[in-house]
C-alpha cells in the first residue's frame, strides 16, 4: 500500500457534510449531541435531508446513500464528511463506484489517475466500524481518512479522545497510544485501521488495498471467539498476512461466549503469535469505550516490546 495524502487541515468555519452510508439511525439523541460538538468547535455542519431515511436495516436505498456520498464529495465548499453511524451497508455503495476525482483524473486512454481534482479538492472522511469499507476504498486512491468516532458515538468519548480527533483533522501532532506488547520488536509501516469483520469481507475484492508493508489495526464487537478464529484462519489461508509488518489490536468488545469456549485473547494469540511479526494489544480504540482517532494510510511505528503505537514525524501529524 502506498503512503496516503492527508487532506488540508480543517479550521473553524469550514463546512462539513453529514451522511448516513450504512445502517439506519436509531440513536437520534446521541446523533444530535455529536453534531453539536462539531458546531461548538466552530464548524458549519450540514445534515443531509435524507439522514433519517430507512430501508430495512439500511439508512435508505443504496441509490440515496450513494447520492449523499457523491454530493458531499463534489461540493467544492465542503471540507469534510462526517458519517452518522455504522451498522451495515457501506460496502454496497462501492459496487461499480468510482470516486469523483478518479473520474476527472482519467487520461485519454481511460486509465485512472489522481488528477488535479484529487489534489485540490480532497477532503476528510471520518468514521469507523462499517465505514471501514469507505476508508479502505479511499485509501486505495492515495487519500487518507480517519478511523474514529462517528456522530452517534462522539458524545460518549472522553475529553482526550474528542481532542485527539480535532488534533488529527486540524493538523496537530498525535500522542502515541499505549497498549500491551506481545513481543517481537519494533517496526514501521503504513497504518491500515479497520473493523476486523468488515475487513475480512473485503479480502480479495477490488476494495482491498495492497497489504504489503502495512501495520493492520483491528477492532471488533459482538463476534464470538469461534467467528474471530474462523476469520483469522481465512486471513492465514489466503496469504493476507504474508507481507504485513505488524498488528495493532484495539478493543474486541462483547465478544465473550458461554463456556466451553476459548477467550478472544486466546484465539488472537493462537492465530497471530506464530506470524513472527510485532503485535500490540489493548490499544484504546474500537467500540464500547474510548475510540482514539487513527489516520488511514499514514506511516506509524509499532513497538511490541514497550506496547506503543507511534505516528512518526515524517507523516506531518
Amino acid at each position: 500500500m502506498n503512503f496516503c495524502q492527508l487532506p488540508p487541515p480543517l479550521q473553524p468555519g469550514d463546512l462539513l457534510r453529514v451522511i448516513a452510508p450504512s445502517g439506519a439511525i436509531k440513536e437520534f439523541e446521541a446523533f444530535e449531541k455529536g453534531v453539536q460538538i462539531w458546531r461548538d468547535r466552530g464548524y458549519r455542519v450540514e445534515v443531509s435531508t435524507s439522514i433519517s431515511d430507512r430501508s430495512g436495516y439500511l439508512a435508505g436505498t443504496d441509490e440515496n446513500r450513494r447520492r449523499q456520498l457523491q454530493e458531499a464529495w463534489i461540493d467544492p465548499e465542503c471540507k469534510g464528511i462526517l458519517c452518522a453511524r455504522g451498522g451495515y451497508g457501506s460496502t454496497r455503495l462501492l459496487e461499480n463506484w468510482i470516486w469523483p476525482f478518479e473520474q476527472r483524473g482519467r487520461g485519454a486512454e481511460g486509465q485512472r489517475g489522481r488528477g488535479e481534482f484529487a489534489i485540490t479538492n480532497i477532503k476528510w472522511l471520518i468514521g469507523f466500524s462499517d465505514v471501514t469499507a469507505l476508508l479502505w476504498s479511499l485509501g486505495k486512491t492515495g487519500i487518507a481518512g480517519v478511523h474514529g468516532p462517528m456522530l452517534t458515538t462522539l458524545a460518549s468519548e472522553p475529553d482526550w479522545s474528542i481532542q485527539r480527533l480535532f488534533d488529527l483533522v486540524e493538523g496537530r501532532p498525535l500522542e502515541p497510544l499505549k497498549g500491551i506488547g506481545w513481543g517481537g520488536g519494533r517496526v514501521s509501516g503504513i497504518l491500515l485501521p479497520a473493523n476486523f469483520t468488515v475487513a475480512t469481507h473485503l479480502l480479495n475484492t477490488h476494495i482491498q488495498p495492497d497489504l504489503d508493508g502495512v501495520i493492520l489495526a483491528f477492532e471488533d464487537v459482538t463476534e464470538f471467539p469461534y467467528r474471530i478464529d474462523r476469520a483469522l484462519t481465512q486471513w492465514r489461508m489466503c496469504g493476507a498476512f504474508q507481507h504485513v509488518r505488524g498488528i495493532a489490536l484495539g478493543r474486541f468488545s462483547r465478544c465473550d461466549a458461554p463456556a466451553p469456549s476459548f477467550s478472544v485473547e486466546e484465539v488472537l494469540r493462537d492465530r497471530l503469535c506464530d506470524l513472527g511479526i510485532p503485535i500490540v494489544s489493548d490499544l484504546p480504540f474500537g467500540h464500547d469505550g474510548p475510540n482514539a482517532a487513527l489516520p488511514v494510510g499514514i506511516i506509524a511505528e509499532l513497538d511490541s516490546d514497550r506496547g506503543i503505537l507511534t505516528f512518526t514525524p515524517s507523516t506531518g501529524i
